[in-house]
């Protein structure tokens, strides 16, 4: 089990950024762009499906996971706050969010399933997240150049993915799920995860006018493709999912540990979380 602190972010996202704000980047800042576009809706459907696998569980798992969820849930709903507000300064500068559409779309059909199958779809995401979070933290000049508040969002928002990384891993575990639906609720996951992330990142390049810069697909190659680069660099821990006896918790955390605890400057905790 793991304490989750809710916390409030003290950045200004009311001032408007300019289209390439990741450091004049055209890629960087589109590829970021499309993660935050697939956030706040894919943030309420984890906070969905982990508190309705939640009320599943027998009274003591209930009582052993209450205050996880808890903060799980303030965490997430704060996430999807931000960036909404985020989002929101790029919808004013006329990028089209198709992705939130998309998994709105999916999430509508597939709302018949198994509960375990959408505990078991938050649990994959997050172990994408999770990966992308300590990557982040671990290569801070992915946001060189960007403004300081922007930065601090990004690897804020990193340092929180990576510090509930668990929870709904483990609440799928208590439903009772099943290694082999985990495994293959993964690799549908991972597929669509991917190509909508690149679908939107194309649009969002298209709306730029950097599509068919080679300057764009140079830094995407640095960027996703490099040998420690951010897909590249994890594809051993992406395969590390696939095993029995796998569990989040053996992935280092101490990058988020140490940056929440260095930069509480940026944010104040949250005494009330949001009830689960």
């Amino acid at each position: 089990m793991t304490d989750l602190v809710v916390r409030k972010l003290l950045v200004d996202l009311n001032t408007p950024f300019v289209a390439r704000w990741n450091g004049g980047d055209a890629f960087r800042s589109a590829f970021f762009n499309a993660l935050s576009m697939s956030f706040p809706v894919g943030e309420q459907f984890f906070m969905d499906s982990v508190r309705a696998g939640f009320k599943t569980l027998p009274e003591e798992k209930r009582a052993q996971f209450a205050t996880e969820v808890q903060g799980f849930v303030g965490q997430e709903a704060t996430h999807r706050r931000i960036h909404a507000l985020f989002n929101g300064h790029l919808e004013r500068m006329g990028y089209a969010n198709t992705i939130a559409d998309r998994s709105t779309a999916r999430i509508k059909k597939q709302a018949h399933l198994d509960p375990r199958m959408h505990v078991a779809g938050t649990a994959a995401t997050e172990h994408f997240t999770a990966l992308f979070a300590d990557w982040m933290l671990r290569h801070p000049e992915a946001l060189e150049g960007a403004e300081e508040r922007l930065q601090t969002l990004w690897l804020w928002h990193s340092a929180e993915e990576s510090e509930h990384r668990s929870t709904a891993f483990d609440i799928y575990q208590a439903m009772g799920g099943s290694h082999l639906w985990r495994v293959r609720v993964f690799r549908y996951v991972s597929f669509i995860f991917m190509w909508d992330l690149l679908r939107q990142t194309v649009r969002n390049l298209w709306h730029d006018g950097a599509l068919f810069s080679v300057s764009t697909w140079r830094s995407a190659a640095k960027l996703l493709f490099s040998k420690d680069g951010m897909l590249r660099g994890n594809m051993v821990h992406w395969r590390d999912y696939l095993r029995e006896d796998f569990h989040p918790e053996q992935h280092d955390a101490s990058r988020s540990h140490a940056w929440l605890r260095d930069n509480t400057r940026h944010f104040t905790p949250v005494s009330t979380p949001v009830a689960a």
